[in-house]
């Protein structure tokens, strides 16, 4: 989360997965401005954390998706992010960002 933060992302939510599902533990959000914006906040999270296991959506930049198992970073711009809405689809997740700030 402070990766991404360090690069201006706004809207930042940590949900945690546990309870609903086997696919990862935790959901992170972001938002960016920009695509060289978004894929700056893809470099600094691999800077910070390791390469992941996947990525995709990193040459178009509207949405990019880094897999690391147990945790699965969004980075959307801002569009892209309403259209997805993936706060309303994972809506039941406990929203954690407040955890996740005050260890940042």
């Amino acid at each position: 989360m402070t990766a991404a933060l360090d690069r201006k992302a706004s809207a930042v939510l940590v949900f945690n997965l546990t309870e609903l599902t086997t696919m990862a533990d935790y959901f992170v959000l972001t938002t960016a401005n920009s695509d060289r914006q978004a894929r700056a906040i893809a470099d600094a999270i691999v800077e910070r954390i390791g390469s992941p296991l996947s990525v995709e959506g990193l040459q178009i930049a509207r949405w990019i998706l880094m897999d690391y198992g147990d945790v699965v970073f969004h980075v959307f711009q801002e569009e892209a992010r309403r259209f997805y809405a993936l706060e309303r689809l994972w809506g039941d997740a406990q929203n954690e960002t407040g955890r996740f700030a005050a260890s940042s």
